[in-house]
């Protein structure tokens, strides 16, 4: 789905009620990005399944076995038999640190060189077949023609990138398996209680200060934050966290107190007089994620082929003159243009049709919208849109498929 027309007028900001933020993504990963919420950096291989070792190292080595596809799995959480400093001895050096390089201009000659662009965070989760797999966010590593990850020896070794997804704000590297000197585990996020005790673990400010532990608690679970990706708007599930979290922490990971990652930190809030609001994705979101990034290097998602805009961003006198809506329609999103045979054309869509529900469920703007189709339904299902055309309400059916099926 597209989203880059708009009809007429720039983005008026919302203002967000109870859990949700607006947030912006950025693919620099050494500073502050945004004035509100900050996003800080500096598959035959698996879906999720539940084991239950202990998480001793032994018991942990045994628990991180793969299945009969070789896929990631999710660890049962058990009490650790040391406490949370051994705990996070023995994760830390799981953690490294990820060098973004991107091609710049010589000022003084027309040369191209790499230079350094941003740093972040990474987890390494899996060795296989002499490959080493580490998770990190889209955003430290985007825009990047090359990647470098630094190790907890201090040596900087070349990284492949494996698959992205930015809607997600998660990515896959790999690296030789013989510089993986540790891998860490997935714990069961939804097993989270607010006032548990975490810790996080990244490379804030660069990686002068790699494998830096802040302390905290989940704060909340389940909240959402609204981003604005390269590939459209989202809402993005995260976890709440008191732990100090600071650019560059971006990619690294939050760990419970049995040292499995729970989350991989990813946002700030970064406000004047605001203190202690850092968000991670949860484990059981990234996981899945992962695994499609392993096995084909993207997320296929359900495509309809149409450009969006929220209607609440458009002046009355679009809303009254070109697109005839009712007065009391004042939620749902605009249709701004149809791709030739893709599924909205061929289930009739045209442009200024104003979609306000799907299978009977309310849309209110572009994030639900995305946030239906990809959740709520697969490829090859059919799915009712209500919509406003010329200001008579009509209903389409249409068919989910992938980007570039039948095309």
């Amino acid at each position: 789905m597209e989203m880059n027309e708009k009809i007429d007028v720039k983005e008026n900001e919302q203002t967000r009620t109870k859990r949700k933020s607006k947030v912006w993504l950025s693919s620099l990963s050494g500073a502050v990005f945004g004035s509100i919420l900050t996003l800080y950096a500096g598959s035959s291989l698996g879906v999720i399944h539940i084991a239950s070792q202990p998480q001793t190292e032994n018991a942990a080595a045994a628990a991180s076995k793969e299945s009969s596809k070789g896929e990631v799995q999710i660890q049962q959480t058990s009490s650790p038999s040391g406490g949370m400093i051994d705990t996070i001895e023995q994760v830390s050096p799981a953690v490294v640190g990820v060098v973004n390089y991107q091609q710049a201009s010589n000022f003084y000659s027309n040369d191209q060189q790499q230079t350094e662009s941003g740093t972040g965070s990474g987890v390494i989760f899996k060795k296989s077949g002499g490959r080493a797999y580490i998770v990190t966010n889209n955003h430290v590593v985007e825009g990047a023609d090359k990647v470098e990850i630094s190790l907890i020896s201090g040596e900087k070794v070349p990284a492949k990138i494996v698959g992205v997804d930015s809607l997600t704000d998660l990515a896959v590297l790999e690296i030789e398996s013989k510089y993986a000197t540790k891998v860490a585990n997935f714990g069961d996020s939804s097993k989270l209680r607010p006032g548990e005790q975490v810790a996080a673990i990244g490379n804030p400010l660069g990686l002068q200060f790699s494998r830096t532990v802040t302390q905290g608690i989940i704060s909340g679970t389940e909240r959402t934050i609204s981003v604005s990706t390269s590939q459209g708007e989202w809402d993005l599930n995260v976890i709440q966290t008191d732990a100090a979290i600071n650019p560059g922490n971006s990619g690294g990971a939050l760990i419970n107190s049995a040292g499995q990652v729970v989350g991989i930190n990813s946002l700030k809030i970064s406000q004047s007089g605001v203190e202690g609001l850092g968000f991670a994705i949860p484990s059981n979101d990234v996981v899945p994620i992962v695994n499609d990034l392993m096995e084909g290097g993207e997320v296929k998602r359900p495509y309809i082929g149409v450009g969006l805009q929220n209607i609440n961003e458009l002046p009355d006198y679009v809303l009254n003159d070109q697109l005839r809506l009712p007065q009391e329609v004042h939620q749902g999103v605009v249709i701004t243009a149809v791709e030739p045979f893709s599924p909205g054309a061929e289930a009739g869509l045209k442009e200024k049709d104003v979609i306000v529900s799907i299978d009977g469920t309310k849309v209110n703007n572009i994030g639900e919208l995305r946030k239906y189709l990809y959740t709520k339904t697969s490829m090859g299902k059919s799915v009712e849109m209500k919509l406003y055309r010329d200001g008579q309400q009509r209903t389409v059916s249409l068919k989910m498929r992938e980007k570039g099926i039948n095309q």
